[in-house]
């Protein structure tokens, strides 16, 4: 189900303020634990900091993005600049998986290798907890905003505040079975674990990113939106090349309409200009071109490409 349509002033505000919160949160969030991994030597918080770090460029990729999408059309680029966003969240999406990668091979040197014992664990169980909570509830505000806006490259940077959740509990987890236990190599089997679904999780955005930038159709829930929509308008006898795609957060849909061989240009103006103001209005933000065509028996039982 679509949720309710923002407008797109509101969207454009909405987005920058998710941003700035990404950004701001993942900077301090890197600095605090770059410290605890110096103070503590553990090697599964450093690789957190690391992932930190890498959150910050994602964090300023859609803080930058946002803004380049939301310039309106110009000569150079009638459609405006919404694959910006695509683009954003496909850059980050790779990035992630580089930092599966890193992590993956951190934690089998470490379960094959012999490394010195975690110092001041005390200090880095505080820095983690404070950590995970911190992420879930910036991770929930951005996902709420991607949500409302339906931004790409929120709903990215989103998804890396969470999985920064997940990976500063699954450290978390570690160092307390560390603490309990002395088992050294808690850290990189937690690790390893964690991985794996940070992995599925940076594929899934990858996939929806590259959907985009190729000009897939929307979804099904919203195709189904449009034709109801179209089959509603008064006066329309049918309809056929309906066309969609997106970019960045605004919808593009373009179609024929066929109109009764009488129909006037006035008439036939004024009832795609009320079908154009209801798509625009409820499938918000969007952009819609119609092409009327005369009913013509002849091929009226010939099959039309309705996608």
């Amino acid at each position: 189900m679509l949720n309710a349509p923002v407008h797109a002033t509101a969207a454009k505000k909405l987005t920058r303020r998710a941003s700035a919160v990404s950004v701001l949160f993942n900077l301090a969030s890197t600095i605090i634990k770059v410290v605890g991994a110096v103070l503590t030597g553990s090697v599964s918080l450093f690789s957190e900091a690391v992932h930190s770090a890498t959150d910050v460029v994602a964090s300023l990729g859609a803080f930058f993005s946002v803004r380049v999408a939301a310039l309106p059309p110009d000569d150079e680029h009638p459609y405006g600049h919404g694959k910006v966003e695509s683009l954003a969240g496909f850059g980050e999406s790779v990035l992630l998986l580089g930092i599966v990668g890193y992590i993956f091979y951190e934690a089998i040197v470490r379960l094959t290798t012999h490394h010195a014992p975690v110092q001041k664990v005390d200090i880095g169980l505080l820095i983690m907890a404070l950590s995970a909570a911190g992420s879930f509830i910036a991770g929930l505000y951005v996902q709420k905003t991607a949500k409302e806006t339906r931004s790409t490259a929120l709903a990215s940077n989103g998804q890396h505040l969470m999985v920064d959740c997940v990976t500063s509990l699954g450290v978390l987890l570690a160092l307390l079975i560390t603490k309990f236990t002395g088992w050294v190599h808690a850290d990189a089997a937690v690790a390893l674990l964690f991985g794996a679904w940070l992995a599925w999780g940076a594929w899934r955005m990858l996939k929806r990113a590259f959907h985009e930038l190729i000009d897939r159709r929307l979804p099904d829930d919203e195709i189904a939106k449009i034709r109801a929509i179209i089959s509603a308008q008064e006066g329309i006898i049918s309809f056929h090349r309906l066309r969609t795609r997106l970019s960045g957060q605004t919808r593009w849909i373009d179609f024929h309409v066929v109109v009764p061989r009488d129909c006037s240009v006035v008439e036939s103006h004024e009832m795609v200009d009320i079908l154009e103001k209801r798509l625009r209005k409820e499938m918000a933000p969007a952009q819609t071109v119609v092409h009327v065509d005369p009913y013509d028996p002849a091929k009226a039982n010939q099959p039309r490409l309705d996608i």
